[in-house]
């Protein structure tokens, strides 16, 4: 007499909330040492994966070297974007730290 079983398979599934957020931002001043380091400082906060973009270069805005080596002055526009769990908050404060650059 055989006897056969049905192999239960039990999946636990992992639900991720990712989300991509972007917006350009028109800069008031150069990106010079202090607005790069606040900015560093504060990209450094997020667990998203962030971006800045200006005139076909993309850094992390992570590193201070990286941001100020975009070379984006006053009156151009800076593409922030941002990918993860609070990527909508990065993207709007970093945002606001470039709108606010002085």
């Amino acid at each position: 007499m055989s006897t056969s079983s049905d192999p239960t398979t039990t999946s636990a599934t992992t639900v991720t909330t990712t989300s991509k957020h972007e917006t350009a931002v028109v800069l008031p001043a150069n990106l010079h040492a202090r607005p790069a380091g606040q900015l560093a400082r504060a990209a450094a906060g997020f667990t998203s994966a962030i971006q800045l973009e200006y005139a076909d270069r993309t850094v992390n805005p992570t590193g201070v070297l990286a941001v100020m080596g975009l070379g984006a002055t006053a009156g151009s526009t800076v593409t922030v974007r941002a990918e993860g769990h609070d990527a909508e908050e990065a993207v709007t404060a970093l945002a606001q730290l470039l709108a606010t650059a002085e």
